[in-house]
């Protein structure tokens, strides 16, 4: 463990640390944030209601919404001079997110990271392969903080350019790789196509993160490059990546770093908490965050979360796999449907490979979901004569597919097999949703 004294802390220490940190934060936030201050107003509460965990619940939520109404700089609690950085989201749909980072929380987060990366298997004196993006959003920067933090030796590559990653990844011996799962997944199969053996190289871990994806997918990635394959969370609005990370020895959960958040699971409807094990949204309190405090921020997250203490000995909370988003989520015919929960369906199909697109239509005011997916490399050369939606093979396993997805996810979908190769490949997180409704 990189802090074994904070990641193995009893309970009944953590959660007294957490209520001091947590009355801290409340008193800062009132003093220093007028939005905050309206909002604790209109809720009738003052700092000194606060007196212990239970009070947390009375608290108002943080929507995104807010911070983009706040933009650029008015959710920060402190002076602009004391902004030692600033990341956001790519404002896609709409004005970015802007958070702020003082000295105090680079620091604080390089530590979080490197925490993470040991969780993984890293250890000082480690080559890391970077390939997360870097700029505004905090995945590459954050883990290379990190990194750097350990004692590793950090190659910033960033997204993209896969000839070249794997040219350095053959060159400079990295024991760890970071990025996208779907972009790692490219890499290999990049390699596979230059007649190279993606197991065979001096990899031995992956920290990946930044979009949802399925246990199969872990397995894929673990078999084609031969290493541990560990989940990652974080989000800019709450610091970034580090937030929780699962552990090498149980890759059960990933473990909150609750020393610095409080996280939440509510139903997305009501706001209600739900209890341990149930699904909803997560939610996170910043404990210890300097130029953004973040109070009850509503992720869009959906998880559950597990109290137990892990066979690694960290006593921290665990969150349960990220299964999707509540703005990714399709509803199709009043079934909720997660693009996670039919890779995970896929990925269990030898026939089929890890690469697909969900298709959104509607038709005369019902909404129609088609299934775009790759086929694999050996299955297609098997019929690559005759490939073709009227092939009896083609057809049949389409079939197979739709009565598994049916089945399993009580959804009718058209299924289209595609080439191998013929989707597009994605630099960063994946695209899997075509919503044309």
């Amino acid at each position: 463990m990189f802090q074994p004294d904070l990641e193995k802390m009893p309970r009944p220490e953590l959660e007294a640390l957490q209520t001091k940190r947590l009355k801290r934060m409340v008193e800062r936030i009132y003093s220093l944030v007028p939005f905050y201050r309206r909002k604790l107003d209109a809720a009738g509460i003052k700092p000194q209601d606060i007196l212990g965990m239970e009070d947390l619940l009375k608290l108002p939520f943080t929507r995104k919404s807010d911070l983009r109404e706040q933009y650029p700089f008015r959710m920060f609690a402190v002076e602009q001079e004391e902004v030692a950085r600033i990341h956001g989201s790519s404002g896609t749909s709409g004005k970015p997110t802007v958070v702020g980072y003082t000295r105090k929380d680079i620091q604080r987060w390089a530590e979080l990271c490197a925490r993470s990366i040991v969780m993984a298997g890293g250890r000082p004196g480690d080559v890391f392969h970077n390939a997360y993006g870097y700029g505004l959003f905090t995945g590459g920067l954050g883990l290379h903080y990190g990194a750097e933090r350990l004692g590793a030796t950090v190659v910033p590559v960033s997204g993209g350019n896969r000839s070249r990653q794997v040219t350095l990844i053959q060159d400079f011996l990295p024991r760890g790789i970071g990025g996208t799962p779907s972009f790692i997944l490219s890499l290999a199969e990049m390699m596979e196509d230059m007649g190279l053996k993606p197991w065979t190289t001096s990899l031995e871990y992956g920290i990946f993160g930044a979009e949802p994806w399925s246990e199969e997918m872990r397995q894929t990635l673990e078999e084609k490059w031969g290493i541990d394959a560990l989940d990652i969370y974080g989000l800019s609005e709450v610091i970034g990546p580090g937030v929780a990370m699962e552990c090498r020895e149980a890759k059960d959960g990933l473990h909150i770093a609750e020393d610095h958040f409080l996280p939440e699971v509510i139903h997305p409807q009501t706001g209600e908490p739900l209890p341990d094990g149930e699904y909803g949204e997560l939610v996170f309190t910043s404990l210890t965050k300097e130029a953004l405090p973040i109070l009850r921020y509503r992720t869009g997250d959906i998880t559950a979360l597990h109290r137990e203490v892990c066979r690694c000995g960290r006593t921290h909370t665990r969150m349960s796999r990220i299964k999707g988003r509540i703005d990714d989520m399709l509803i199709i015919r009043g079934v909720n449907v997660f693009p996670s929960e039919l890779e995970a369906v896929l990925l269990n199909f030898e026939e089929l490979a890890p690469h697909y697109q969900l298709v959104v239509t509607r038709e005369k005011s019902i909404d129609q979901l088609t299934l775009e997916v790759e086929v694999s490399e050996a299955w297609f050369r098997s019929i690559e004569s005759s490939f073709g939606q009227g092939n009896e093979r083609v057809v049949q396993l389409c079939k197979r597919l739709q009565s598994v997805v049916k089945d399993t996810l009580y959804v009718t979908t058209k299924v289209i097999l595609k080439e191998p190769k013929s989707l597009p490949r994605s630099e960063g997180k994946a695209v899997r949703v075509i919503d044309q409704r």
